[in-house]
This record gives structure tokens, C-alpha cells and sequence, in this order.
């Protein structure tokens, strides 16, 4: 198995044959290469901006300084692959709104952005010089050592040969003593080469792409995928209702009206009394689908909203019910099927276990939140787990970041809530396109 990054490669043996030091040495050349441009274009940004700071064309200017991490920061996480495999994805949020302008207000009140920029400036005035420093001492230096026999029989003309300008080889038993330091010093200089790398890669990946950022990243698109299974689940739910609505429904209210015409039709006797049957067993499917249907999406909820859809829950709920919701508007798709089960079992519940004589509903939008609660004064005792349904409950709301809490002391009253953030839909969009 491939080692990971630098550090885990200098562990293993025969790291100073692999291809890992010239990986090094290839990170630390680009780094040295980048900074050295890097400077001089901020010096030449910066004396522009100071030339023309009084006029119009100066804030461009300044504001392009004040963004150049942004680049630099891309080109760092790409070069990071060189000697560190692990992902270093972009901490950067994506706008709010299309447009430069909500680019520009995004990646200026961003942290990642002032980070970049420091680290942009740290590379432009300190790392490319130990970079090049490490560079040159690593493998630089060590290979001309090794190169003396050469340039002793190249420039010397076989006579001498100066070894870094330091001292002078005068014989060739000499020369070869000095390649064979010279190859020492190249192992020595691959470990160097090593550290130098790793541990600048290591700071880079500490301002601008630390492994947090990743993990945030993934937890991020978890909680969206999340959503975006719940909505895709719920559109079904809808799809399914209204083919059932649509198709299944309409047959079979055509097969009633049919057996019921036959019925009038057919003399008293044995016939007759086979169509009273079977117009009376089309009649309790019939109400046994639009219970189905009711449960799987109630049109009442598509077309006219959360209000009124729980209002008909507690039209036909066992136990009278009384309804105080503050809802000026439509909701989200998502938010208002939440809502709508939750309530919908929530009531089943009492009608089923408390012994209430009355519940209410309660509620309304304020603050970003869908709110509500639903009490009744029964025998209480309810716990999550219990086969209540409110475990599945609590995580269908938790998928929304919402947060559903119960409060059922023995012997009564019992209080869900419930908490949806949410913003309300605009005049002039549905339910559906609202997200």
C-alpha cells in the first residue's frame, strides 16, 4: 500500500530511493517559483495601489490585493497533492445569490478568505525563501559534490576541479572521494528534502485547508443529501396520492355508480341480492381508499396548506379538538408534511392511549420557526419508544433541523412540541417551489 504523505513515507525503508524526495524537491521548486512571482506582484499591486490611492481605480486595485489569497490559496491546495494525498477541499461557501456583488460581500465577510490572504502573505515575504534555502541544501549542494569528477574532467581539464567554490581537488583518487560524500550527502539531503516539504505542506494545510474544513464539508453534504432524500420522498408520497386520486379512485367510483344502477335495475331475487353486496363492498373499498389516500398526502394539504389541513385532522379526530394556528402563509413543501404527520399522529395518540376528553392544537410562524403544540388533558404517562411513534416522529423532524420535545407526567397533561426553522413562502410562490 502507497503511503498517504510525506511523513508516512520517510518511516518506511528505501524512502531515499523512491520517488517521494524528488516529490519534495518538486514542492519545494513550485513553492520557491510561486513565491518569488508572488512577491514581486504584490510589490508592483501595492506601489500602484499607494500611487493612485486617491483615485477611483486605486479601491479596485486595493480590493484585488485584499482577494489574492483567493488564487494563490487554490494553487497551494492543488501543489499540497505533491506530498499529501488526503483530500483539501475549498472551505469556501458558494454565494448566496448569482451576481459579482454577492460574490464579492460572500468571500469578504468569510473568515477562509482573511486566512488565505495571511497565508498569502507569509508565502510572499518568508516560506518561498526557506523553501529555496531547503531546496538548495537538500539536494543542490549534494549534487554538486557528487558532480566533481565531472567537472574535473569538463572544466579542470583533468587537472582540478573546485568543490563548491570551497575547496580545490587536485587528483582524481580525491575527485572520487568527493562523489562518494557527495552520494552520502544525497541521502542525507532526501531526508532534509523530506522534513522541509512536510512540514511546510503541513503549515499550508493548517491556514488553508485544514482537515476540519473537509469533515464540515461532509457532514455538509450528508445534511443536504438528507433533505434532498426527504423532499424527493415526499413528491412521491405526493405522485402516488394523485395517480390514486386520479386513476384508482375514479374506477372504482365508476364501479359503485355501475352496481348501483344494476341493483335498481334487477328484479327482487337471488341476483339482486348478490349486487346489493358487491355495491356495498365497492362502497367500503371506496372509503377505504380515500382513507389510503388521505394518509399517503391529503389534497386538502397541497391545495389550500398546513391550517387547513390540520384543521380537518381535527375535524375528523375522535376526540374533540380545538385548533389556535397563526399562519398567514404557506410554508415549505417539506416543513408542512412534517408538521401535518406529526399532528396527525400526535392525535391518533390520544384518540388511542391518553383517555383525553379534549386536545388542542396550537401554533403559528415567528422568528424563522414553525411552532407547535399539541396537549391533551388525559391520563399522560406517553414515552418515546413506547410504540408511539414518536421516535420516527422525532427524526423526520430532526431531518429538517427541527426539534420535537414531550412533556407527559403520570397523570397528566401531555405537551409535544414541536420547532421547524423555516421562512415563509412569498405571495406568490406554492408550497411545492418554496424551499
Amino acid at each position: 500500500m502507497q503511503p498517504r504523505n510525506i511523513w508516512r513515507a520517510m518511516s518506511r525503508p528505501g524512502y531515499a530511493l523512491s520517488p517521494w524526495p524528488w516529490r519534495s524537491a518538486g514542492y519545494l521548486l513550485t513553492g520557491a517559483l510561486t513565491g518569488a512571482v508572488l512577491l514581486v506582484g504584490l510589490v508592483v499591486s501595492a506601489v500602484a495601489g499607494g500611487v493612485l490611492a486617491l483615485a477611483l481605480v486605486g479601491l479596485p486595485l486595493l480590493l484585488g490585493t485584499a482577494l489574492a489569497g483567493l488564487p494563490v490559496a487554490r494553487l497551494e491546495r492543488a501543489r499540497l497533492r505533491l506530498v499529501d494525498g488526503d483530500p483539501a477541499p475549498d472551505p469556501h461557501l458558494p454565494p448566496a445569490a448569482p451576481g459579482l456583488r454577492a460574490w464579492l460581500t460572500t468571500r469578504l465577510r468569510e473568515r477562509a478568505t482573511w486566512r488565505e490572504l495571511g497565508h498569502t502573505l507569509l508565502f510572499a515575504a518568508l516560506l518561498w525563501p526557506v523553501d529555496a534555502l531547503a531546496l538548495t541544501a537538500g539536494l543542490l549542494l549534494p549534487a554538486a559534490v557528487t558532480a566533481t569528477p565531472l567537472l574535473m574532467a569538463t572544466v579542470g581539464d583533468g587537472r582540478e576541479a573546485k568543490v563548491l567554490k570551497l575547496w580545490t581537488v587536485t587528483s582524481w583518487p580525491a575527485a572520487a572521494g568527493a562523489a562518494v560524500l557527495g552520494v552520502a550527502l544525497l541521502a542525507v539531503g532526501a531526508y532534509l528534502l523530506g522534513v522541509a516539504a512536510g512540514a511546510r505542506a503541513g503549515l499550508t494545510r493548517l491556514l488553508i485547508a485544514p482537515r476540519e474544513a473537509g469533515l464540515h464539508a461532509v457532514v455538509t453534504e450528508l445534511t443536504r443529501s438528507r433533505v434532498r432524500l426527504v423532499d424527493a420522498f415526499e413528491a412521491e408520497r405526493r405522485r402516488i396520492e394523485r395517480d390514486l386520486h386520479d386513476g384508482a379512485q375514479q374506477r372504482l367510483v365508476a364501479l359503485t355508480m355501475t352496481l348501483g344502477l344494476a341493483r335498481l335495475d334487477a328484479p327482487p331475487g337471488p341476483l339482486a341480492d348478490q349486487l346489493a353486496r358487491a355495491h356495498d363492498e365497492a362502497g367500503r373499498a371506496l372509503e377505504e381508499l380515500r382513507e389510503l389516500i388521505h394518509g399517503i398526502h391529503p389534497q386538502v394539504l397541497a391545495d389550500y396548506g398546513l391550517a387547513a389541513a390540520v384543521a380537518d385532522a381535527a375535524d375528523r379526530s375522535a376526540v374533540p379538538v380545538d385548533v389556535y394556528l397563526d399562519l398567514t402563509g404557506r410554508l415549505p413543501g417539506s416543513v408542512e408534511a412534517a408538521a401535518y404527520f406529526v399532528v396527525c399522529e400526535a392525535l391518533a395518540n390520544v384518540a388511542r392511549h391518553s383517555g383525553a376528553s379534549r386536545a388542542r392544537v396550537g401554533g403559528g410562524h415567528r422568528d424563522g420557526r414553525l411552532l407547535l403544540e399539541i396537549g391533551d388533558d388525559g391520563r399522560g404517562g406517553a414515552r418515546a419508544g413506547a410504540g408511539s411513534g414518536l421516535t420516527g416522529l422525532a427524526d423526520r423532524v430532526s431531518v429538517l433541523d427541527g426539534r420535537l420535545t414531550l412533556s407527559s407526567p403520570v397523570g397528566g397533561p401531555t405537551l409535544l412540541r414541536v420547532e421547524i426553522p423555516c421562512a415563509p413562502c412569498l405571495p406568490c410562490e406554492t408550497a411545492e417551489h418554496c424551499a
